[in-house]
């Protein structure tokens, strides 16, 4: 069934863009349980799988790969799980995707990036156990095909950083509900047409309570943020007009 405008009437979701970022590591269980503290109605995260067939929640595909960084450098998908999760991060380890999912709270959404090839299955497993609302997004829109042939009951979204002539086409190519179009190539027309075809736009990240505002006023349905403490608070005042 298509969407009905919800053009300023329904608050936006809050996503934790790796968590909270800005408070701690991204993508670590203390940067996630922080944004559910800071009101967050749900995180994003990044995944990789390990040689031995484990998910594991992180944005790079080596490990300690980024300026400033210090501590063993390993290729994800060249080591064992108990291998990457041995791995310092500064303080904290690199956790299991099962593992993520065992902390997050019941009425929760866990939005999951998957960015690596040929680890679908073990997604879906890691889900499946984890027993959390859960959804899969990738640029790879063909990683979205094959998770919703997988698992037809599970959303799944496509990353965009265009803004294509037909912005529907590549969510029906993909069997998806979401669009997460990067927040500068979106308008009311584009969510219009998103929300008209059933499906749902997800704008990221931002970190501008001023775009919020615009996105909300236009009817996007969730926010990706670097700051869903702040998000949260614009969020509030919506819901009081």
């Amino acid at each position: 069934m298509a969407y009905a405008s919800r053009r300023g009437t329904v608050p936006a979701e809050i996503i934790g863009h790796r968590g909270s970022p800005r408070a701690f590591r991204e993508n670590t269980l203390r940067s996630f349980g922080q944004a559910f503290v800071e009101g967050a109605d749900a995180v994003e995260l990044d995944v990789h799988g390990t040689c031995d067939g484990w998910v594991v929640v992180h944005h790079d595909p080596v490990t300690n790969s980024r300026p400033g960084d210090a501590g063993v450098t390993a290729v994800i998908a060249e080591s064992t799980l108990e291998a990457v999760c041995a791995i310092d991060l500064a303080g904290v380890r690199i956790p299991s995707l099962n593992q993520m999912l065992a902390t997050v709270p019941e009425h929760a959404t866990v939005y999951i990036e998957v960015k690596a090839p040929r680890i679908e299955e073990a997604v879906v497993a890691a889900i499946r156990t984890g027993g959390r609302r859960c959804a899969v997004h990738s640029f790879d829109h063909r990683v979205a095909l094959r998770v919703h042939e997988l698992a037809p009951d599970l959303p799944v979204g496509v990353l965009q950083t265009s803004y294509p002539v037909d912005p529907v086409r590549p969510l029906r190519d993909a069997g998806a509900r979401d669009l997460w179009q990067q927040w500068e190539l979106i308008d009311a027309d584009l969510i219009e047409r998103v929300h008209v075809d059933g499906g749902r736009v997800i704008a990221w990240t931002v970190n501008d309570v001023s775009v919020a505002n615009r996105l909300h006023d236009w009817g996007i349905d969730g926010i990706c943020t670097d700051l869903p403490g702040i998000m949260r608070q614009a969020s509030e005042r919506w819901a009081e007009r």
